[in-house]
């Protein structure tokens, strides 16, 4: 059982980090609160009641609204764009070392991260 769930021991960051950042790009601007509130909590859920895959899924949508957002210049998107892929970047590159399917689930999204304008 402990072996199966070693992924979640690189999950603090992204809770900490995404509500904010994936609230502010769904709303391409400053998020309400309760928007915040509303991320946190479906994070949570995914950590606690689901398995990876579905974390994982969730990052890969986080990886396509940060695609999404590309354009825009509004300076809270601006930042959360960035914060939000770094955070997945670093989420990524660490399951590299765990064992287990997330590295090869999340290459694709490790690549388009990377190679995503700054």
């Amino acid at each position: 059982m402990v072996k199966r769930a070693q992924w979640l021991s690189i999950t603090p960051e992204p809770e900490r980090e995404l509500p904010a950042a994936v609230a502010t790009l769904v709303a391409e601007g400053r998020p309400r609160a309760d928007a915040v509130d509303a991320e946190r909590r479906r994070i949570e859920r995914l950590l606690l009641h689901r398995g990876q895959r579905a974390w994982l899924g969730y990052l890969h949508e986080v990886a396509t609204l940060i695609d999404e957002r590309a354009p825009s210049r509004e300076p809270d998107v601006v930042y959360a764009r960035e914060r939000a892929r770094a955070v997945l970047t670093n989420h990524h590159n660490l399951l590299l070392g765990l064992p287990g399917a997330g590295a090869r689930l999340t290459a694709g999204d490790r690549t388009r991260l990377t190679a995503a304008p700054h």
